[in-house]
């Protein structure tokens, strides 16, 4: 007769998790997390594919068809006409984009130009003021040039187009007849329209480089049905033209916006790996601590007949079942949230779409998935507990606790020491110097990757041998608190084992953390260092006809309240180890304020005479730092120099050496500016406006200069470490969920341990100790879980910080935001005590009488 499913080991597995449910939903808590973060991640790229293209507008809805050259030509006229007569068609409009430089200013202005028809179901463009161009010498303009140019409808612009012969350009007058809003580009960049005749006539070109094109419906139904479609029809009146269906197009053009939206997102996913491992780390603790506690019952399935195998099988199903609840759990919540996220978005005035449906193959794969990776974590804990011996059912119930580390998993950990210490010293010997344009960043990177994982590896192994050395020099003020800090110190080095299972997981996330902000400080100061180097002003004035600037020209500019920080200085060619180099006057100290330069070694704060500041890459060949000799040859005349300060980058305006504006004079240079430049007072478009027609008013002969815009390269590249801040910001986020693993780690390690230790918990209650007391007991036993997780984490990362930073630009300089990393120390401080709070409220209430209570 068969056994009874009950009396089975896979039987009494399962009773014991009806019976029992809360202990297993502690365990399964970090795999819950892990779900939900995957499948939110799956559900945030629907709502932005959702969103995407819902609110994309490129080619318009109403284009059936579009007609691109086969052959490298242009669609002329003629062959737009051809495309016109072709039955079925009922509307087409060539388009064709072009650029031109604007006259009329000092500083340089640029206009890009696209043709359309303005009106009609092709139109990409919707009038806003004035009137659509009509006739030749007339322009309409979108609200971005009109914005930046100060144009409204009847202002004239005068366009600097390439003569035909290609020798010399010719000014083109043209009159602004209306604004216009694109519904396609979205003003990425000042811009003009006009119908295509007109765009083609003005620009001096004679084709189209597409062509859109309108079916009427009556022949979309005739090809439905098997005649001759207009397409084809196109390719027999244009032959070599490539057309394709406007679906197609417009799908091609979806795809790829939807693609650029999700770049961040693929980085995210990336980094979910990361919360995954750490949930797997919690996950395999919590078995381990689980199934410790069973001890006298597996022992006892031992006694009467359970083979290990059959024990260990059991509880790998067990583990799975666990997994899959979790699995399922996470998805569904994940899946609540992304219905609710639009709604909520909404109120706060972001327009987001709900996603269609609900993608059924990602949340199936997502709690399989949850179920293997909760097989991997009960995997070890289960073979080591089906080993217990039958003997221990006559035991009370085990700590779980063993030694800190057996030979085995000290060597290991000792190897993978070894390994990470071996990759990290060779990407050091290999650094990049300066100028170095072969040196292979991505590689470097991968091999810093591989030796901090090595690294984590052997802080897993032997985290257990680390708690006692760290917590006895962390925790020395804990013990002069009272008896509730000297215990909790106790009752964390009296499990390092446990200790270490939970710290390493804060400590991943405390590493990760604080190397992004790490390198996030010092790329962000490199960033603004470029930027004071390649847009340093505004406006930079330089001859035109001449090899300097009049004299007078600097104190007229800063005569005018629209300009500020009017700089004048010279520049020379001068002779340095046998190279060409540049040496200037510019007082480094008045480049753009708030970007201001930094030195790589020494000091800008003041340049003394007979002292000089040299470029990264002019101090690299010279081998020259701070507080070296430097000699620079001007017209056959030596002149030795200090070195006051090395710069981590280039110079700005070119520059290689800078010297005080009299010793530039000692050796030859000539008194006269040879650049000036200045800033706009006023922020914003409407200031850059009035300080380029100050400019304009003022530079009135040739001999006083010309002059070009910097605020377009400037505000470009203070994008830079917007988008540096906002992926860092992104990244932070997703691994601030390796440390909401960490908490439910904690929390979980916490409520286990107050079952398993009661009878402590009764024997101190007994002793005297109140319940405020094991309450603040068992709140600063999780917070030094915090405080252990931190000191691991900060110590391994900060030294790989410094090589990604060094590896990734070498010119950045080491930037350690000893704020920031605080704030992330204390933080998980706070979070890892906050997460023992509801188990020290259990544990402060465990009477006295539990002392002598027999064990479970």
């Amino acid at each position: 007769m068969s056994t009874p499913w009950r009396a089975t080991v896979l039987g009494s597995q399962v009773a014991e998790l009806l019976r029992r449910p809360g202990r297993f939903a502690a365990t399964g808590l970090s795999l819950l997390i892990a779900a939900f973060v995957v499948f939110g991640t799956v559900m945030a790229q629907q709502i932005i594919t959702a969103t995407v293209v819902e609110k994309f507008r490129g080619t318009p809805e109403a284009v059936s068809l579009v007609v691109t050259p086969g052959d490298g030509e242009d669609i002329g006229e003629d062959r737009l006409s051809e495309i016109l007569k072709t039955p079925g068609v009922a509307e087409a409009v060539g388009r064709l984009d072009g650029g031109s430089p604007l006259d009329g200013s000092a500083v340089e202005r640029y206009l890009a130009l696209s043709a359309d028809p303005g009106a009609g179901a092709l139109a990409e463009v919707r009038l806003l003021d004035g009137t659509y161009p009509s006739g030749p010498g007339r322009l309409a303009v979108d609200t971005r040039a009109a914005r930046e140019y100060g144009l409204a409808p009847g202002s004239s612009l005068t366009l600097l187009q390439p003569e035909a012969d290609g020798d010399g350009t010719r000014r083109v007058t043209v009159e602004v007849s209306g604004i216009v809003r694109s519904t396609a580009t979205d003003d990425a960049e000042p811009t003009g329209y006009a119908p295509g005749p007109l765009l083609g006539e003005l620009l001096g070109v004679s084709g189209y480089s597409r062509v859109d094109v309108r079916t009427d419906t009556a022949s979309s139904a005739s090809s439905a049905s098997g005649s001759v479609d207009p397409a084809e029809r196109i390719r027999q009146a244009v032959p070599g033209a490539q057309v394709r269906s406007g679906d197609e197009v417009r799908e091609e053009e979806a795809r790829e916006a939807v693609a650029e939206a999700k770049d961040t997102l693929e980085l995210v996913t990336v980094f979910l790996v990361v919360a995954v491992g750490a949930a797997v780390l919690v996950a395999t603790s919590t078995f381990r601590i689980v199934f410790a506690r069973r001890v006298r019952q597996l022992a006892l399935l031992r006694a009467i007949g359970a083979t290990p195998r059959r024990l260990a099988a059991a509880l790998v199903a067990e583990g799975a079942v666990v997994g899959l609840l979790a699995g399922a759990t996470g998805v569904l919540a994940a899946w609540g949230c992304g219905r609710l996220v639009p709604p909520v978005a909404g109120r706060f005035g972001h327009d987001l779409s709900v996603p269609s449906h609900l993608p059924l193959t990602e949340a199936a794969l997502t709690v399989l998935g949850t179920g293997l990776l909760a097989v991997l974590a009960v995997l070890a804990p289960s073979l080591s507990a089906s080993r217990v011996s039958p003997l221990q059912a006559l035991r009370s119930a085990a700590s779980g606790e063993g030694a800190a580390g057996g030979i085995g998993r000290t060597l290991l950990g000792l190897l993978c020491a070894a390994g990470a210490a071996l990759l990290a010293r060779q990407q050091y010997g290999g650094l990049p110097q300066p100028g170095d344009t072969e040196y292979d960043r991505f590689a470097a990177l991968t091999v810093v990757v591989l030796s901090g994982g090595l690294a984590f590896l052997a802080l897993i192994a032997l985290g257990p041998r680390l708690v006692r050395p760290v917590l006895s020099a962390v925790a020395v003020p804990l013990r002069r608190t009272g008896a509730a800090g000297r215990l909790a110190v106790a009752g964390v080095g009296g499990a390092p084992g446990r200790a270490a299972s939970v710290a390493v997981v804060v400590a991943l996330g405390a590493c990760l953390v604080g190397s992004t902000l790490t390198c996030l400080a010092s790329l962000n100061a490199y960033e603004r260092y470029r930027q004071a180097v390649e847009a340093p002003a505004d406006f930079h004035l330089y001859p035109r006809d001449s090899e300097t600037l009049d004299r007078s020209l600097a104190a007229d500019l800063a005569s005018h309240p629209e300009l500020a920080d009017v700089t004048a200085f010279r520049t020379a060619e001068v002779v340095g180890d046998s190279r060409s180099a540049t040496v200037s006057d510019l007082d480094l100290g008045t480049v753009r304020s708030g970007v201001g330069l930094t030195a790589r070694t020494g000091s800008l704060d003041h340049l003394e005479p007979a002292h000089v500041v040299v470029d990264a890459d002019h101090a690299h060949r010279l081998g020259v730092r701070a507080g070296d000799r430097v000699t620079l040859t001007f017209e056959s005349r030596p002149v030795e120099l200090t070195v006051a300060a090395t710069l981590p980058g280039a110079g700005p305006y070119g520059g290689n050496f800078f010297v005080p504006a009299a010793d530039l004079t000692r050796m030859g240079a000539g008194a006269a500016p040879t650049t000036v430049t200045a800033n706009a007072s006023q922020d914003g478009a409407r200031g850059r406006i009035r300080a380029q027609r100050a400019i304009t008013d003022t530079l009135t002969g040739p001999e006083r200069g010309d002059g070009r815009v910097m605020a377009e390269d400037s505000a470009a590249q203070a994008g830079e470490p917007d988008n540096l801040r906002t992926m860092a910001t992104t990244v932070i986020m997703v691994l601030g969920l390796t440390v909401l693993v960490a908490v439910a780690g904690v929390a979980t390690t916490a409520s286990l341990t107050v079952v398993e230790r009661k009878r402590e918990f009764g024997l101190l209650r007994a002793l005297g100790l109140n319940g405020a007391a094991v309450h603040r007991m068992v709140t600063v036993e999780c917070a030094l879980y915090g405080v252990l997780g931190g000191v691991l984490g900060l110590a391994l990362g900060m030294p790989y910080s410094w090589l990604v930073v060094r590896v990734a630009e070498t010119s950045a300089p080491f930037s350690v935001p000893a704020g920031q990393l605080a704030a992330v120390f204390a933080t998980l401080v706070l979070v890892t005590a906050a997460a023992g709070t509801l188990p020290a409220l259990r544990a402060s209430r465990t009477p006295p009488t539990v002392a002598v209570a027999r064990a479970d």
